[in-house]
């Protein structure tokens, strides 16, 4: 039911994996995302955003803490978020929210990785000091499968045991030979991670207390790698033709399309769930009093210079699609201004009227979003290990991957071909980027 509380509801979709440009409003993909579409209808998109890390943990943790990854206490895959540190979702249930949260929230990513006990079968170890009310903490892809094998260590794998189809999907998972594997996988529709998260998530919405407002974020497993698609998904795309990946020489143009109609199945397979909850909400009454804010928590290089995954500072897996509508939120925006998730912290702060800290380096969109201002940050950072990045919404630097520091014009070189960094007249925009890494 509506809370009589002024603060809005917040709803969070952050699934994994998904790049910036694999959305419905690109005209030069196929994918089909039409509730995506409707909330970039009635709100604002944010056509430039990176992630402050391309890779799970430290991404998560990032907008968890409110901090870029320099200050961040996750630097990598094999770190867990310290369960004594404040997080966001702290921070909104210390104020009167009741938060909720299920899919993968890799918080405690090195753990999931180690074979201990990470999860717990009811998905509940470690939400209660992360800040959550409630949810169901779920295993990703690769470590449900991996760490699974002899029994359930999570919950999607306990309910695939109790409907008699963990065997099924780890035989699966276990056939699946990289970008190459693009079959379908034998489980049916209803018991597909995403689709199970989905309704986690719509569930958990039905058992906010009565006057509460709340925070849910819901974290899909998709479109992270491997490929897999149930049966009717597989359907979506059939004969429908997408762009060859950017200088790939790693498997035939065929085995390309295939990979790629897959990962846009996937991509459209969530927002199908977007728009259930967009539904859940206008049943409720709660559809007008709802930030909703749709990102990623890093895109997917998808083949683009012959590369699969994430962790590199390029575009296709250091941007992310940024959408927001709700009250008070402009209608139909696009800003092309730079932007980082990192600051979704502060903006779900500011929204649920609470100060923000000063040792955040988070900063609130909230001005932006409501037409106060026109102008937000100047250059967004991003990072993981060794390398740096900063963007200033056209030209890109990067120091510390490979063999020498990169400038990149995305205006004239949107696919990252050709590194000027020793170009003349382009000094001042190195020594300008430059100094935010410093």
């Amino acid at each position: 039911m509506p809370n009589p509380s002024n603060r809005p509801n917040i709803l969070f979709f952050f699934p994994d994996q998904l790049r910036f440009d694999w959305i419905g409003s690109n005209p030069d993909i196929a994918v089909r995302t039409p509730n995506l579409d409707r909330l970039e209808k009635n709100g604002a998109t944010f056509s430039k955003t990176v992630c402050p890390a391309p890779v799970c943990a430290p991404s998560r943790a990032c907008v968890a803490a409110g901090t870029e990854y320099d200050n961040c206490p996750v630097k990598g895959n094999s770190d867990d978020y310290p369960t004594d540190r404040a997080t966001v979702y702290s921070m909104l249930r210390d104020s009167g929210y009741h938060t909720l949260g299920c899919g993968k929230f890799d918080l405690n990513k090195g753990t999931c990785t180690s074979n201990l006990p990470a999860w717990g079968l009811d998905g509940k170890r470690h939400l209660n000091e992360w800040g959550f009310s409630d949810g169901i903490n779920n295993e990703g892809k690769i470590d449900g499968a991996n760490s699974g094998r002899e029994k359930p260590q999570g919950p999607y794998l306990q309910y695939l045991e109790e409907r008699g189809l963990r065997q099924i999907h780890l035989n699966d998972f276990a056939n699946r030979k990289g970008q190459r594997s693009t079959f379908a996988t034998p489980l049916p529709d209803d018991a597909y991670c995403d689709n199970w998260i989905g309704q986690n998530g719509r569930d958990l919405i039905q058992s906010v207390p009565e006057g509460k407002p709340w925070f849910i974020q819901v974290n899909f497993n998709g479109p992270h790698l491997p490929l897999d698609i149930t049966e009717s998904m597989a359907k979506l795309y059939e004969g429908v033709d997408f762009p060859q990946p950017n200088r790939n020489d790693q498997l035939t143009p065929d085995e390309l399309l295939e990979a790629r109609r897959n990962y846009s199945a996937m991509v459209e397979n969530i927002d199908h769930q977007v728009g259930l909850y967009l539904d859940l909400l206008e049943e409720r009454g709660e559809l007008d009093n709802t930030l909703i804010v749709f990102s990623s928590d890093h895109g997917e290089m998808l083949g683009d210079h012959n590369s699969w995954g994430k962790g590199k500072p390029l575009h296709p897996s250091a941007s992310v699609p940024l959408v927001i509508s709700g009250p008070g939120v402009q209608q139909g925006i696009t800003h092309d201004l730079p932007t980082t998730n990192l600051d979704l912290t502060a903006t779900f702060l500011d929204y649920a009227d609470l100060d923000i800290p000063d040792d955040m380096d988070s900063r609130s969109l909230r001005n932006l979003l409501e037409g106060n201002t026109s102008t937000h940050r100047d250059i967004v950072l991003s990072g993981l290990g060794n390398w740096r990045m900063a963007y200033d919404g056209r030209y890109k630097y990067i120091e510390g991957f490979g063999d020498t520091s990169m400038l990149f014009d995305l205006d004239t070189d949107p696919l990252e071909n050709n590194n000027i960094i020793d170009d003349p007249g382009v000094s001042a925009h190195i020594e300008r980027l430059k100094a935010e890494l410093i």
